[in-house]
């Protein structure tokens, strides 16, 4: 038998370990993507420099910086091939650019892709979005995973030179001059992670 004393300790004891799995938790459950409705949300934002050391947060909770961003971002698929465009100045890299007056951030990707690439979307899905505080301002940009069924031959794509084609994409891409700056940072690299999760999810529902 425990003597009084004995069992308060021993309830004290009990309740500080619950406490403490509450929190251990509450710390995993902060550090996963979530999925709901069809779209991924991310409960922690990540922080680091881009190739020109300005400060980006990148988050995929739905619009956490602003509502209405100014630019997007597609990282598109071509049934089994990745499809970039191939910009004059920066290299290889996935389509994107500024949302016009009178139009959604998605509409400005759907867009872009096809100005850029000739690409038809199929569908379209929200990844997150991202800020960049520069030294000439902050830039907010929505980025997108889309699916691509058709991809036309076009006699101009307005800013760039045209679709690219890739099986893969090269695991020393930061060190690979052939591709963009835009290509060298984590935006990347956790935007991939989500598409992963979210090409696993649809093969296991098709099953």
């Amino acid at each position: 038998m425990f003597s009084f004393n004995k069992k308060a300790i021993f309830i004290i004891n009990v309740g500080k370990q619950a406490i403490i799995c509450y929190i251990m938790l509450q710390l995993i459950r902060n550090l996963v993507c979530v999925e709901y409705t069809g779209s991924y949300t991310m409960n922690r934002s990540v922080i680091f420099e881009d190739y020109y050391q300005n400060k980006v947060t990148f988050s995929c909770d739905l619009n956490p910086f602003s509502a209405h961003p100014k630019h997007v971002w597609v990282i598109c698929q071509f049934h089994d091939q990745w499809l970039l465009t191939r910009h004059p100045r920066r290299g290889w890299e996935f389509p994107g650019g500024k949302v016009e007056k009178g139009e959604t951030a998605e509409e400005a990707a759907i867009r872009e892709v096809y100005e850029e690439t000739g690409a038809h979307v199929s569908s379209i899905h929200y990844i997150g979005q991202y800020k960049v505080e520069g030294k000439s301002g902050t830039i907010i940009k929505n980025v997108y995973f889309a699916k691509i069924d058709e991809v036309k031959l076009k006699d101009d794509y307005m800013e760039t030179q045209g679709p690219i084609f890739l099986n893969e994409l090269p695991k020393n891409i930061k060190d690979n001059h052939r591709f963009s700056f835009m290509m060298k940072d984590e935006v990347l690299e956790e935007s991939l992670k989500h598409i992963r999760h979210h090409l696993v999810k649809n093969r296991k529902s098709q099953a």
